[in-house]
């Protein structure tokens, strides 16, 4: 049975502002609001709430995620879900900029 065309998601992750004691983080983010939170954006083809739990036991994971990551945020991203893989690549670039133009210190892979 092949896979279905739609299955693939973009979700975000809070981090732990300790995160911000990362050079290479800030130095993504010169523009940060440190009133604002620090956010993981990322693509999966597995469910968001797997993927998560993926991260934190370090399976093809995002150090950033596995250290600092506190929980998902659906509310900014379950609207876009599902979506093709070529949808979701573009959604994953355009949620991350979007965000960091909104203040967010954000990181993706």
């Amino acid at each position: 049975m092949p896979k279905a065309k739609h299955h693939h998601s973009v979700y975000v992750v809070e981090l732990d502002e300790a995160v911000l004691k990362q050079k290479k983080f800030c130095a993504a983010n010169p523009n940060f609001d440190p009133y604002l939170s620090c956010l993981y954006v990322g693509m999966t083809g597995l469910d968001p709430e797997v993927r998560f739990e993926n991260h934190k036991r370090g399976y093809k994971a995002s150090g950033y995620v596995t250290k600092y990551g506190l929980h998902l945020l659906p509310e900014i991203y379950e609207c876009y879900n599902p979506m093709s893989y070529e949808v979701a690549a573009a959604k994953e670039n355009s949620l991350a900029e979007d965000l960091r133009a909104e203040g967010y210190a954000v990181w993706q892979n």
